[in-house]
């Protein structure tokens, strides 16, 4: 059922690409912090090497992620197939945030569809993959994407993105510094 590769396999990129969600978790040092745990969606996932990916990390209403990632770099990145044939496959490794004006962006950048509400690349040295069965993970359909997300950064503009991440991204909910210099 479930096995471990030091490198990603060739037979699980593009399904790693195709999925419609994954999951991002990390956490911070203190055994008091909270641990995260966030959803991605839309065509945000990219493998550009053996033992590195990288997504786009939109705008949300925190920044657990780059805070945690600067704090440690502890990452995991999961997906579970949702279709006719289960699988879970969980990467593990050394993320960092990549944040516009930082070098290597905006070739990063480059590799995803252009989107509004892009606040950073997040990228991971994968040192270890696993995969499982999945025979427990409900089957359903995708019915399509949202554009909410979208269309709220398009209305807020460059200068009120900037606005709202002064706002709400400067730091964790565990204090720790995000987008905060």
């Amino acid at each position: 059922m479930g096995r471990s590769f030091d490198a990603i396999p060739d037979h699980l990129v593009s399904w790693m690409e195709e999925q419609p969600v994954y999951f991002v978790a990390s956490a911070p040092l203190s055994a008091e912090g909270h641990v995260n745990v966030s959803p991605k969606g839309g065509d945000s996932f990219r493998v550009i090497g053996p033992n590195a990916v990288a997504y786009l990390d939109f705008t949300g209403s925190g920044a657990e992620t780059i805070a945690h990632t600067r704090e440690n770099g502890r990452l995991t990145v999961m997906f579970a197939s949702f279709g006719p044939k289960p699988n879970i496959v969980r990467l593990f490794g050394a993320g960092r945030p990549v944040l516009p004006g930082d070098e290597g962006f905006e070739e990063l950048a480059a590799r995803f569809p252009p989107n509004p509400g892009t606040r950073s690349v997040i990228t991971l040295d994968v040192a270890k993959v696993t995969t499982s069965c999945g025979y427990s993970i409900p089957l359903m359909e995708v019915v399509g994407p949202r554009s909410t997300l979208d269309d709220w950064a398009e209305r807020k503009g460059p200068d009120g993105l900037a606005d709202y991440w002064l706002e709400k991204n400067q730091t964790s909910i565990d204090g720790l510094p995000a987008l905060a210099g």
